[in-house]
């Protein structure tokens, strides 16, 4: 059975004549005649009562009418949608986003995004970078906004740059060091340090090996957290103290102080990492509302 048939048949069904809807459809009336036979012996009962002068519905065939008339609709929806996809204006795409790093970056994308494309879906996932990458090669997300990863854990991926922050130390507000000007690499190699978990963020873990190797010192790590939330609420109990990007300053308000680190090391740099550099027209339409040149006021 094709959708052709049931064109035919509703046509006919609409019509209660064959000659008449040969003419609507531009076909011959043995023609679609034979179309409707065949499309009967297919499903295997009759659809019309049939007279010399008269063409009527079966009760099955009032059914089956129904039936055929959602099918056809649901297919030229389902060819609107498709085009307007192609079109870039409209679908959904599956965004991965590390909150920490793109909360300067994900909110204002998003309200660009929309206004332009009101009738596009963005579905977003609280990952971590290794869920992120796999997920990316999995088909699952289109776009994922994270730090930059290693060349090895990109699997050949693609990652543009959208933002780069300096790093800093988060201290509680109360201790002594919360009013520095900034805390030095030598200082912090002493103290308890609160970081992300490796299993989940090994890229922080490299930045902090990387980090220390010239001073000669290696972080003394006391917790490891999955989230930001939990090392935000840790560093605040006064536990320890954390390296974080700049960008954590809008997450953390009054809770925690971000201390310039010196000296500065290297910035965090953060983008959009996808699976080809070719992608669907809403995808490259969201990464471009990403990017820093259209996110100024």
């Amino acid at each position: 059975m094709e959708l052709r048939h049931l064109r035919y048949f509703v046509a006919v069904a609409e019509a209660e004549n064959v000659s008449r809807a040969a003419l609507k459809l531009h076909v011959s009336q043995p023609g679609l005649s034979r179309q409707i036979r065949d499309l009967e012996g297919e499903i295997g009962f009759q659809l019309f009562e049939r007279s010399a002068k008269s063409l009527h519905l079966t009760d099955a065939g009032k059914t089956f009418l129904t039936e055929a008339r959602a099918v056809l609709q649901h297919a030229d929806d389902a060819v609107k949608k498709a085009r307007l996809a192609a079109a870039g204006t409209q679908g959904e795409i599956h965004v991965g986003y590390a909150p920490s790093l793109t909360v300067q970056i994900l909110p204002r994308a998003l309200r660009i995004f929309q206004a332009e494309f009101p009738k596009a879906r963005v579905a977003l996932h609280d990952l971590s970078t290794e869920e992120m990458l796999s997920q990316l090669s999995g088909g699952k997300l289109q776009v994922a906004l994270m730090i930059r990863p290693t060349r090895k854990m990109l699997r050949g991926l693609y990652f543009e740059e959208l933002a780069r922050y300096p790093i800093c130390v988060a201290v509680e507000p109360k201790h002594p060091r919360a009013k520095s000007k900034n805390i030095s690499l030598e200082w912090i190699a002493r103290e308890p340090l609160i970081a992300y978990s490796r299993k989940e963020y090994p890229e922080y873990h490299e930045m902090l090996e990387k980090l220390f190797a010239p001073a000669g010192h290696q972080p003394r790590i006391v917790e490891e957290h999955d989230g930001v939330n939990s090392i935000i609420a840790a560093v605040e109990s006064g536990r320890g103290f954390a390296l974080v990007p700049g960008c954590v300053a809008c997450m953390v308000g009054p809770r925690l102080k971000l201390v310039p680190l010196i000296p500065p090391g290297q910035p965090v740099v953060v983008g959009a990492a996808r699976c080809d550099k070719a992608v669907p027209a809403l995808v490259e339409k969201f990464i471009a509302a990403a990017r820093p040149e259209t996110r100024k006021p």
